[in-house]
């Protein structure tokens, strides 16, 4: 209750603030025309704009319905089939999530980074702050398609490659994920860096095998072993959460019948195709734009509200 209190709390605060700038930005049109001040048109078209897209936004967040949508998010991209390729292609998802993170004002701390041999990354895990962080991120949940002239291929033959996104909820304590340490395996390593002074001499990184389910996570950007060790158990408590509700849905699903397709691992959910075309589609929503090169720098605003006004309909 105090939970959902605190929320509508917060949504009401967001609606008086944006009838605050609206009155404001009355006030600055009133004094505009009274003066006959041609100056103040570019500030007031800005602040026009910038209350529109506030306003959108505001209208946005009654499609988040979802019991961990508010809550911060953890994102973990994998590099898949394709060696090199899968590897440079994830460390391109990387980027596009950090820079769409920044256009919807979120704090983003990596956690943990496993580059590949000559190129790319085989794994990063990002934990990500803000309003609704998780609500805007949960569409990215699946395997991520590229098709491209390959910039390794001295042929310049056409590749494919794949690399799998998993978002979760960054749950808090009052949720129960039981976690016994007998079903531990934790491992202390060196941190990988950019070399010179940076580079940890000491094991201060972690890496938790849960030996029941398989799942390891792991952690080296905090300074001490004490620190890695919590935010990679915060990380299988995630994990694990996520599993279990994932669990849940498709015994339900089974009972049911039900024909809805749920994201999996293994399940694609959006290609980029930069060669022989442009073009970005989602193959669940229908969703598509030829402007490759603006969702690969992180606009990926639009893709997360066709999957939002998809989930709404199918609650329906």
């Amino acid at each position: 209750m105090n939970k959902e209190f605190s929320a509508l709390k917060e949504r009401l605060s967001g609606f008086e603030k944006l009838v605050q700038e609206l009155e404001d930005l009355k006030v600055l049109i009133e004094l505009a025309e009274e003066d006959g001040e041609a100056g103040l048109e570019k500030e007031i078209k800005q602040a026009l704009e910038s209350l529109s897209k506030e306003v959108e936004r505001w209208k946005i967040e009654e499609l988040f319905k979802g019991e961990n949508d508010a809550k911060d998010g953890i994102l973990s991209i994998n590099s898949g089939a394709g060696g090199t390729e899968a590897m440079d292609w994830a460390n391109a998802l990387l980027r596009m999530y950090l820079r769409y993170c920044q256009r919807m004002g979120f704090e983003t701390a990596l956690v943990d980074l496993q580059p590949g041999e000559e190129a790319g990354i085989k794994n990063a895990t990002v934990l990500v702050k803000g309003r609704y962080a998780y609500g805007w991120l949960k569409s990215e949940n699946g395997v991520h398609r590229l098709v491209r002239i390959s910039p390794f291929d001295a042929n310049k033959r056409r590749h494919t490659s794949f690399s799998a996104v998993f978002v979760m909820p960054d749950i808090e304590e009052e949720i129960e994920v039981e976690i016994k340490p007998e079903d531990l395996k934790i491992d202390f390593y060196r941190a990988s860096g950019p070399g010179g002074q940076h580079v940890n001499k000491a094991s201060t990184a972690v890496r938790i095998t849960h030996i029941l389910t398989g799942i390891v996570v792991q952690c080296q950007n905090e300074r001490s072993q004490h620190q890695n060790r919590a935010t990679a158990l915060k990380i299988l408590k995630a994990r694990l959460y996520e599993k279990e509700e994932r669990e849940k849905r498709e015994k339900i699903e089974k009972e049911f019948h039900s024909n809805k397709k749920e994201i999996e691992w293994g399940s694609q959910i959006r290609s980029y195709v930069l060669q022989p075309y442009q073009l970005v589609k989602d193959l669940r929503t229908g969703y598509e734009t030829g402007n490759v090169q603006a969702v690969l720098d992180g606009e990926l605003e639009l893709f997360s509200l066709a999957y939002l006004k998809r989930e709404a309909s199918e609650r329906r």
